[in-house]
């Protein structure tokens, strides 16, 4: 819907790009505003924006006069894929707040939680990998879990497993980080990179996950084998144990790689989000050698299978469209500017993809 500045409030999401002069956006769609945004929106004379109807704490966006519907689908602000994923992710925040305080964790809340959404994101999959772009800093260990669980998911039917481990593997990519509610809270809302010593207290969370959950019947031993070993790498460098190779439960290798992926391409206190495809092109060239390969060719492919026309913006500050993805070089995709001007980055290598907007 399209509102005017005035009524904008905090945490409200755009929903397209803010127009500005040559072919760069004053603000890109799916910024989540905050006081900064809105005050510069104003400073630009921008007198209305296209918005999201869900702010991103899930709650449904009422503002005081609407210009224009766009010819959105008359739905309500509920039925929608997005809105139902910020639900869940304040749902999980309220659950992990429990954990913090000492409840027991009731596995059968996470199910009820990540598996519905899991089959609405079905309907659409190239939405899954949007999810990076509403990760807050404040609320990223949230999303992440959320997110976290449905990329496993969809990796996982993507690689042809039977429907009863995809399911299991979704709720192992959400449960992952459940034992960082035995973190200190100094540490989980550090503004800055963590010391070596910090670091070294966040290391021991796979083992509090699985102690978390340890007794519940719910999940198969394969997934608690997944939530131990996410963060271990095929090279013997991931902890808690070190462990590698064929010692990586095959459920493990496909978390570990919705795990890097979403941690990358979200925001975070201490470093900037990077786009899906320089993600995918990290996870290929620099840390080679550390995960599943299959995974990862899997994670490739559904990032560029659904690239195809979407518009990004360049490391250069310019947006254009992708319109044909190479084969042999799938994170450096050819482009087409507004300008008309056609730029394959595989032979202008100073050039990456810094955005999928």
């Amino acid at each position: 819907m399209r509102v005017k500045t005035q009524y904008l409030i905090e945490g409200t999401i755009l929903s397209k790009d803010v127009p500005g002069l040559a072919n760069r956006p004053i603000m890109a769609g799916k910024t989540i505003l905050d006081h900064d945004h809105i005050e510069v929106l104003k400073a630009f004379l921008v007198t209305d924006v296209s918005v999201e109807k869900t702010l991103i704490n899930g709650l449904p966006f009422v503002p005081k006069e609407i210009i224009d519907q766009e010819g959105e689908e008359q739905e309500s602000s509920d039925s929608g894929f997005i809105p139902s994923y910020l639900k869940a992710v304040q749902s999980y925040k309220q659950l992990f707040k429990t954990w913090q305080a000492g409840t027991p964790m009731d596995v059968s809340k996470v199910r009820e939680l990540i598996i519905p959404l899991f089959n609405k994101a079905m309907d659409n999959p190239s939405e899954l990998f949007l999810l990076h772009h509403y990760s807050t800093t404040t609320d990223y260990l949230y999303h992440h879990a959320i997110s976290v669980g449905l990329l496993s998911g969809y990796l996982a039917k993507k690689l042809n497993l039977e429907r009863g481990d995809v399911l299991q593997i979704a709720m192992a990519g959400c449960l992952v980080d459940s034992g960082m509610a035995k973190i200190p809270l100094k540490i989980l809302e550090k503004k800055t990179s963590l010391t070596t010593d910090e670091f070294n207290e966040v290391k021991p969370h796979p083992i509090y996950s699985l102690q978390m959950l340890q007794n519940s019947s719910i999940l198969k031993e394969a997934v608690k084998y997944a939530i131990l070993q996410h963060h271990e790498r095929l090279d013997g460098s991931g902890y808690p144990s070190g462990k590698k190779g064929e010692a990586l439960h095959p459920f493990s290798r496909i978390v570990a790689v919705a795990d890097v992926y979403h941690a990358m391409t979200s925001e975070r206190n201490y470093r900037k989000k990077q786009s899906p495809f320089k993600v995918a092109e990290m996870i290929l060239q620099d840390d080679f050698g550390k995960f599943d390969i299959g995974v990862v060719k899997t994670l490739l492919s559904c990032i560029t299978n659904y690239s195809i026309g979407s518009r990004v913006k360049l490391s250069n500050g310019y947006i254009a469209e992708i319109i044909f993805v190479e084969s042999n070089a799938p994170t450096r995709p050819m482009v087409k500017l507004d300008s008309g001007e056609i730029l394959p980055l595989t032979k202008n290598r100073e050039l990456f993809i810094e955005d999928v907007l």
